[in-house]
């Protein structure tokens, strides 16, 4: 296995991916890495949660100069949250180097953007609309930019920002080094790429190193109106200390962290729907542990790179074996263990017999948990808060008090009594959530092939039919 300082690269950038906790690069990182160095472009065919972000960050920085008064480097990303999650990496990786990243995305004060260009980082992350704003502006000038990195280019592809990158990459010099990253190869990214990139070297990482072997996945098989209570117990018998429930619009989204909150449990939502300050502090809230539950949509939660998320649980079933891939790999992730459990009506078994053939793996099938058993489970937590007390917080103030209790009580008396207190016995308050309809494999009982899908405008624009791949 290849490690970072195997790579050329300076003793500043080793020394801020050592402080990140890196040490064996990925395969996606041990194959661009030295490609980039060289300045050769790159087509890296490699799904999120692979370390996608270091493979071209690290080459990045090491390229550029900290004293360049001018942009030097671009990276286009097609949501927020991927570019706030890319820049906050390019700024640890360019930490001792000096060399200063800065996102901009729309949903943010633009005139907050323009007062951050103005301090000269070397490094831009964006999405497209938004970068195409500040070049129109002329509050971002391009002449200068030596790489281009275009990250998750199918994601791009599929909400309509073709176009937008083609004009971004004809701001850029024809002689600049260009990096493109993608889960998938259609057509349009094939051509995208014959059009701005000049005999690019091509790295794909193969699907059973992508689907997250350090992720257990499973499968559960129930009515629709059965799923919120089964989530609940599977919370109470699992419970993960960082959880990412997955539904598949944002009304879902809305109202499961309502019904979770209602339950008793500390849960957030987040989907593009809600205004970006919103969306800032509930992931703050999630990654410093105030919230143990995020609910999202995949777009939302496209990029989010959160340690210590040890379950996934599709509460509505993805539409497809990208999306599956995608959703899962927001754990198991930096060596650490993770659980990703999917929810499958019985007229959604098909579908998910499309994804299994789609990631080239089996996903098995679990019971769904009794009641017993959660209360087991949180009987559990309850032992072993008490036990972390006992090990590791002062008591002393607290033990006359316990002395006058055991006066009166006999301990195995107080002793379940405070269990009880500590337990979070399961709750039925009621709840409701409007019923989605099944998800449906898109090739009608056809395995799933792979390839994006466009509007069919002969149809009113309802209907949906592949690109058709070269």
């Amino acid at each position: 296995m290849t490690k970072f300082n195997d790579f050329a690269v300076s003793e500043n950038v080793l020394q801020a991916v050592s402080n990140m906790g890196f040490e064996e690069a990925t395969p996606i990182q041990e194959q661009a890495i030295p490609t980039a160095l060289k300045g050769l472009d790159l087509i890296g065919q490699a799904h999120t949660g692979t370390g996608k972000t270091a493979a071209f960050g690290v080459p990045m920085v090491e390229k550029l100069e900290k004293n360049g008064s001018t942009v030097q480097a671009l990276v286009v990303t097609p949501t927020r949250e991927l570019a706030v999650q890319v820049a906050e990496e390019l700024n640890k990786i360019g930490q001792y180097k000096g060399i200063r990243t800065l996102p901009v995305y729309g949903g943010q004060d633009i005139g907050r953007q323009i007062r951050g260009l103005q301090k000269r980082p070397q490094i831009i992350v964006g999405t497209p609309g938004r970068l195409l704003d500040h070049i129109r502006r002329r509050t971002v000038r391009l002449g200068q930019v030596s790489m281009v990195v275009l990250d998750e280019a199918d994601e791009m592809l599929n909400m309509g920002f073709i176009e937008d990158i083609e004009a971004i990459l004809q701001e850029t010099p024809q002689e600049r080094q260009t990096l493109l990253f993608s889960a998938t190869m259609p057509g349009p990214i094939e051509q995208l790429a014959r059009r701005f990139m000049r005999d690019p070297q091509k790295i794909s990482v193969r699907s059973k190193e992508v689907t997250v072997p350090n992720t257990e996945q499973f499968h559960m098989v129930m009515e629709e109106r059965q799923k919120f209570d089964v989530l609940c117990r599977l919370l109470d018998t699992q419970s993960p200390d960082l959880a990412i429930v997955f539904g598949r619009t944002k009304r879902r989204v809305d109202e499961l962290y309502e019904a979770l909150n209602k339950r008793g449990y500390s849960a957030e939502g987040i989907h593009g729907d809600m205004t970006q300050a919103r969306r800032d502090s509930v992931m703050r809230q999630f990654k410093d542990g105030s919230i143990d539950i995020l609910v999202a949509t995949d777009v939302a939660a496209r990029g989010l790179d959160i340690t210590g998320v040890t379950h996934v649980y599709n509460f509505d079933i993805p539409q497809d074996p990208e999306s599956y891939v995608h959703r899962i790999g927001r754990t198991g992730r930096a060596g650490n263990t993770g659980m990703a459990v999917t929810f499958v009506s019985n007229r959604e078994v098909g579908h998910l017999r499309t994804i299994e053939y789609g990631t080239k793996s089996r996903i098995p099938r679990l019971s769904t948990p009794t009641v017993k058993e959660a209360i087991e489970g949180q009987q559990r937590i309850a032992v072993e808060k008490l036990l972390k007390t006992v090990e590791s917080e002062d008591i002393t103030h607290y033990q006359p008090l316990a002395d006058e209790l055991l006066n009166e009580h006999d301990a195995e008396t107080i002793l379940a009594a405070a269990l009880k207190m500590l337990t979070k016995e399961p709750d039925t308050t009621p709840v409701k959530l409007t019923e989605e309809a099944p998800q449906w494999s898109k090739r009608q009982n056809k395995p799933y092939q792979g390839g994006h899908y466009r509007r069919n405008k002969h149809k009113g624009g309802r209907g949906r039919r592949p690109y058709n791949k070269k």
